[in-house]
C-alpha cells in the first residue's frame, strides 16, 4: 500500500477489535480482526492494523469507534465528580421525571444518579427563561464549592445553571474560575453539550459527560501517544453517535457525543449499502460478541433522535444530544446462558474477550450463545476466524450439560436450541422497539445483518418479525469498521425556539439556522481533512399547541427559500400520523427547537461488482456437509457448507446451507433461498409459514 493514501478504521468492541484499511489510490480494502485486549485496548488495535497489512506510519487518516464511553456508564466505572447547579435545584437530578414503568412492582428501583447528593452544590445565581440575569453569579460560592469537592477527591466538575441554553454567561464564568484554580480537573458546562430546554435532561447530560470524561480523555490520550510513537502524522478522528466524524480534541471534551460510536458506524455502513443496491427501508441488525444493536433506514434516511435513556427505560439516565436512534440489548455471541430457579436465562452478562466463550479454550467455564451454535453444528470447529482459533466442541458440551441441560432436565440439543430461541426473542423485541416506537412495521423492512454473529441469527430474527428478506453484506464481521470509512465529517446543532408556526418569522428562523451552520462550517474546516463539499440538512421539533412532547420533522431547504408555512405544517402532520397513528390538519402547531446538521463530504470506498455466472455455485465453493440442528425440522439435517469468497454473482443456493467466511457464518434455513447479488451481498428470501 502507498503511504499517505491509507485510511484506517478501528472498531473496538467488547469481544473483538475490527480494523479496515482503505487505499484511496487503488480502492483496495483490507481487513483485520483480533480479540479485544481489555487491559490495554490500543494493543488490540495495533494487532488488527498489522493483520490488515497496514501500518500507522503509512496512514493519513485514523478513524476510531469505541464502546469505552457507554461501558463506563453502564458499568459505573467513571470518575468521582461533582455538580454545580442553581440554588434550589440540587435535587432535580434525583427527582427526574417521576416515571414509574411498572406501577404495581413493589421492588421497583428508580434511576441512580452518577453524582451523589453530597457532591451536588447549590450556587447563588439566576437567569430567567428569556436569558435575563436576575441574580449575579456568586463567584465566592463557586470557589468554595470546588475546593470542598477537590478535598473529597473529585476528578471532574459538571456545571448546570437554570436557562443557560438562553444565556450561558454564568456557566462560562464558573468554568473559567474552576479551570484557572484547578487545571487538572475535567470541567464540562451544560450549554456546551445541549442548547435545548428541559433541565433534568440537561443536568443528566452534563453529569454523564463529567463522569466519563477523565476515563475517555485518558483512553484517547493513550491512543494518541501510541499513534505518535508509531510514526502516525495524519488526522485522528472519532465516530460520533450521529455517525459523523469529529476531531479527537473535541471528543476529549464532549465525550458524551461518542456514546454509540461503534454501533452508529454500522448504521452508516447500512445506509451506504442501501444507497448502492437501491433499498429505501432497512433495519440495521448488528450482533457482535457482547451485544446486539438495531437502527433504521426509512425512506432512504437514517432515523435520528434528540435524546436517549442510557441503561433502559425503567432505570436509565437520559442524555440530550443528537444521535442515531439505536436500540441495544445484552445478547451477543459471548452472552452467558445459565439455569436460575428452574428457568433458562441468556445474558446480559457476557464472557467478553477474556476469558470468552468456553469453546475458545481461553479459560471460560460458563456456556454462551457461541457455544450453543457450535453444539448445534452452525459453526465449524476448525473454521472459526479462518481456522485461527480451533473451537473446543467437547468443552462447550461439558459446560452446557453441567450448567444448563442437567439442572433444567433437558437434553443437550434442546438446551442449546433453547438458548438460541431466547436470544432470538430478545433481539426481536429490540427491533420492534426501534420500529414500532415510531409507528413502523418491521415486516415492511429488509433486515441487513452484520457483526460476527449477525448472519448466524438473522434468519431466526426475520422469521420472528415476519420479515421477508435478509441482506448480509460483504465482510459482515468488519462492517462497523467499514461504516467508519464511509462516514462524513459532521456537526449537529439544536436551538430551543418556542414559537407558534403561524407566527414564525422566516427571517428569524434563517438567522438562527445561519448561525448554527456558520459554526458547523467552521468546525468542518478546522479538521484539516480535505472535503469534497459541504451539505446542510435542517429539521425542527414540532408539536400541536397544548401538547407536551414534540416530534422531529425533516425540512428541505426549499421550504425556507419559498417560505412555505403550509408545507412545513403538512410535513409535521405526516410525521405525527406515522408516529402516533393520527394527525390533526386543522389544529395549530408550534415549533419547539430548530436543528441543523452540517456535513463535510469525504471520498468513500466502494465494492466493485464481482464476477457473474450461472445460478449454480462453482464446484470449488463447496466445503463439505455436516449435520446442523434446525428447530423447524426438529432434528439435525445434513447441511452443505460453502466458501463465500468463491461464490459468484447470480449464484443461488436453497436452504439448508451454511455460507462461511473469515469472520462470520451465514445460516440459510430449510425453505429459504439465498442469491448472491452483483456486489457479492447475500440476499436471503425467507420462507413465510
Amino acid at each position: 500500500m502507498e503511504s499517505s493514501r491509507i485510511r484506517l478504521a478501528a472498531d473496538v468492541g467488547g469481544t473483538f477489535t475490527d480494523v479496515a484499511a482503505f487505499d484511496e489510490t487503488t480502492g483496495e480494502l483490507r481487513l483485520g480482526k483480533t480479540l479485544t485486549t481489555p487491559a490495554r485496548l490500543v494493543t488490540g488495535v495495533e494487532k488488527g492494523v498489522t493483520k490488515a497489512g497496514a501500518r500507522f506510519s503509512g496512514a493519513r487518516l485514523f478513524l476510531h469507534g469505541t464502546t469505552v464511553a457507554i461501558n463506563t456508564i453502564l458499568e459505573r466505572t467513571g470518575a468521582p465528580c461533582a455538580l454545580l447547579t442553581t440554588q434550589g435545584f440540587r435535587d432535580i437530578y434525583e427527582i427526574g421525571r417521576v416515571n414509574r414503568p411498572e406501577s404495581y412492582n413493589l421492588f421497583f428501583r428508580r434511576h441512580r444518579p452518577l453524582i451523589e447528593r453530597d457532591l451536588r452544590y447549590e450556587i447563588r445565581e439566576r437567569v430567567d427563561a428569556h436569558g435575563k440575569v436576575l441574580i449575579e453569579l456568586d463567584e465566592h460560592q463557586v470557589r468554595a464549592a470546588v475546593a470542598d469537592a477537590v478535598r473529597q477527591g473529585v476528578e471532574a466538575i459538571a456545571i448546570l445553571f437554570l436557562h443557560s441554553y438562553r444565556n450561558p454567561a454564568h456557566e462560562q464564568r464558573a468554568k473559567t474560575i474552576i479551570e484557572a484554580s484547578h487545571p487538572h480537573l475535567f470541567v464540562t458546562a451544560s450549554h456546551e453539550l445541549s442548547q435545548e430546554y428541559r433541565e433534568f435532561e440537561r443536568t443528566s447530560t452534563a453529569a454523564a459527560n463529567a463522569y466519563i470524561g477523565p476515563r475517555v480523555r485518558r483512553y484517547l490520550g493513550e491512543i494518541g501517544d501510541h499513534l505518535e510513537a508509531a510514526g502516525f502524522d495524519g488526522d485522528f478522528l472519532i465516530v460520533q453517535s450521529t455517525g459523523g466524524l469529529f476531531g479527537v480534541e473535541e471528543a476529549q471534551s464532549a465525550c458524551i457525543r461518542m456514546l454509540e460510536s461503534g454501533p452508529a458506524a454500522g448504521v452508516i455502513g447500512t445506509k451506504a449499502l442501501c444507497d448502492r443496491i437501491g433499498l429505501k427501508n432497512a433495519i440495521a441488525f448488528d450482533m457482535g460478541g457482547t451485544t446486539a444493536k438495531a437502527g433504521v433506514i426509512h425512506g432512504g434516511d437514517v432515523l435520528m433522535t434528540g435524546s436517549a435513556l442510557i441503561g433502559g427505560y425503567a432505570t436509565g439516565l437520559p442524555v440530550q444530544i443528537p444521535m442515531i436512534d439505536i436500540q441495544e440489548v445484552g445478547t451477543g455471541g459471548g452472552s452467558i446462558a445459565r439455569a436460575d430457579v428452574g428457568a433458562l436465562h441468556v445474558g446480559p452478562e457476557s464472557a467478553g474477550a477474556q476469558p470468552g466463550p468456553v469453546c475458545y479454550g481461553l479459560g471460560g467455564v460458563e456456556p454462551t450463545i457461541t457455544d450453543a451454535n457450535l453444539i448445534l453444528g452452525r459453526l465449524g470447529a476448525d473454521r472459526f476466524l479462518g481456522g485461527e482459533i480451533k473451537l473446543d466442541a467437547e468443552g462447550a458440551r461439558r459446560a452446557l450439560e453441567a450448567r444448563v441441560a442437567t439442572p433444567l432436565g433437558l437434553d443437550l440439543t434442546a438446551a442449546a436450541d433453547g438458548i438460541l430461541r431466547i436470544a432470538t426473542t430478545k433481539m426481536s423485541h429490540m427491533v420492534r422497539w426501534v420500529t414500532t416506537e415510531r409507528g413502523l412495521d418491521a415486516a415492511d423492512f429488509t433486515l441487513v445483518a452484520y457483526g460476527g454473529a449477525g448472519p448466524l441469527h438473522a434468519a431466526m430474527v426475520a422469521r420472528e418479525l415476519r420479515i421477508a428478506k435478509v441482506v448480509v453484506p460483504r465482510a459482515p464481521g468488519h462492517f462497523s469498521a467499514y461504516g467508519m470509512l464511509v462516514a462524513e465529517l459532521r456537526r449537529d446543532f439544536v436551538k430551543t425556539w418556542f414559537t407558534p408556526l403561524v407566527e414564525a418569522s422566516f427571517a428569524a428562523m434563517e438567522n438562527i439556522y445561519a448561525e448554527m451552520e456558520r459554526r458547523g462550517r467552521e468546525a468542518v474546516r478546522r479538521s484539516d481533512v480535505a472535503v469534497a463539499g459541504i451539505a446542510i440538512e435542517r429539521a425542527a421539533d414540532m408539536r400541536y399547541v397544548g401538547q407536551e412532547h414534540a416530534v422531529a420533522v425533516e425540512l428541505p431547504l426549499e421550504l425556507f427559500r419559498t417560505e412555505d408555512r403550509d408545507g412545513i405544517k403538512m410535513r409535521f402532520d405526516a410525521v405525527h400520523a406515522t408516529r402516533y397513528g393520527y394527525s390533526a390538519s386543522g389544529e395549530k402547531a408550534e415549533i419547539v427547537s430548530l436543528r441543523s446538521a452540517i456535513t463535510g463530504l469525504l471520498r468513500k470506498p466502494t465494492f466493485e461488482p464481482i464476477a457473474a455466472r450461472q445460478p449454480a455455485p462453482p464446484p470449488g465453493a463447496f466445503r463439505g456437509s455436516r449435520p446442523v440442528y434446525f428447530a423447524e425440522a426438529g432434528r439435525p439435517v445434513d447441511t452443505p457448507s460453502y466458501d463465500r469468497a468463491s461464490l459468484l454473482a447470480e449464484n443461488r443456493i436453497a436452504g439448508p446451507a451454511l455460507i462461511e467466511e473469515y469472520a462470520s457464518t451465514t445460516v440459510v434455513h430449510p425453505g429459504d433461498v439465498v442469491t448472491v447479488d452483483a456486489f457479492g451481498d447475500l440476499v436471503i428470501e425467507i420462507l413465510r409459514s
